[in-house]
């Protein structure tokens, strides 16, 4: 399905105004939702209860307050909010360029993609080419929804165009020093080590598309076996030692994973060699042993289970 653009904004820096359409850069809804029902099997509603009169409350009879001291509130009625949001302001203002490393990305709030309006393509691109070559990022003020926010506009990773990134306030962000870290010295040997482990296991670039969520996928699975009538099998916990607890040797630790990490990447062309120098018969395979599952009910009719439909 095509993108629709959020809004219609004007990006601005100098006398230079570039058209641009908003877009949202992320897919909301991706979890499992379950809903909430009663032991009947019914969906539920949520209703809103007045504290004082102790009545149901519908929503015609809804108003918005502020509360600024203790069960004190100043109240807006809809047309108040509406011209509080209607001042919001349709303009990116630039306010300098700084290098593209200097944001702690600790800061990074919601991300939206640009896309160049009518007439807006030239001055567009010129603005992303500027920025690739100077190696550079632009910081910006924009009002949205009753709110300033300070972004960066910055060319996306994959060279398709630019992202506007909301950043967080120095107030919104805690600091590590907040945490009273405790202090630890560190042997010269322990970090050569360390840096070798990294080194293993180092890669030049994030590719998203090698990763899945794995828990979602355990979720899909069992709530598919649940519809197909299945009982689910509860994994049994990670051992505790392994977990917490346990009081380990660093220096050890790292030697260890060093030599698993090794013998991991030796046994593939081991293996691979000896069966180019000795080809035998394929010894059979072991018998699988058969997942647990609950002894299956006494056939019943009933009418065949419907198949979850995939968000």
């Amino acid at each position: 399905m095509a993108a629709r653009s959020i809004a219609s904004l004007s990006l601005s820096f100098g006398l230079v105004s570039i058209p641009v359409k908003l877009y949202s850069a992320t897919e909301a809804g991706a979890a499992v939702h379950f809903n909430l029902l009663h032991n009947c099997g019914s969906r539920l509603k949520q209703q809103y209860v007045c504290l004082k009169e102790n009545v149901v409350v519908e929503r015609a009879d809804m108003i918005k307050g502020y509360e600024f001291e203790k069960d004190r509130y100043v109240t807006f009625t809809p047309a108040e909010l509406k011209a509080l949001e209607e001042s919001a302001r349709h303009t990116v203002d630039i306010i300098s360029f700084i290098p593209l490393a200097s944001v702690d990305p600790i800061y990074y709030d919601k991300a939206y993609l640009l896309a160049p309006d009518k007439r807006g393509a030239k001055p567009y691109h010129l603005l992303l080419a500027a920025m690739r070559e100077s190696g550079r990022c632009a910081l910006a003020r924009w009002a949205w929804k009753g709110r300033q926010y300070v972004v960066q506009v910055r060319p996306a990773a994959d060279e398709g165009g630019l992202v506007l990134q909301q950043l967080l306030y120095a107030d919104e962000v805690r600091s590590p020093k907040e945490l009273d870290i405790e202090d630890a010295a560190i042997a010269k040997p322990e970090l050569q080590l360390a840096l070798q482990l990294i080194e293993q296991i180092a890669s030049d670039s994030y590719d998203p598309d090698e990763y899945r969520d794995e828990e979602k996928s355990r979720v899909l699975a069992a709530i598919d076996e649940k519809i197909a009538g299945k009982a689910i099998v509860v994994a049994e916990p990670a051992d505790a030692d392994t977990a917490e607890g346990k009081i380990i040797d660093l220096t050890e630790a790292l030697r260890a994973s060093l030599g698993a990490r090794k013998a991991a990447s030796g046994k593939a062309p081991a293996a691979a060699r000896s069966a180019r120098a000795e080809p035998a018969e394929a010894a059979p395979a072991p018998a699988r042993k058969s997942a647990k599952r609950a002894p299956a009910p006494a056939p019943a009719a009933a009418p065949a289970p419907r198949a979850r439909a995939r968000k």
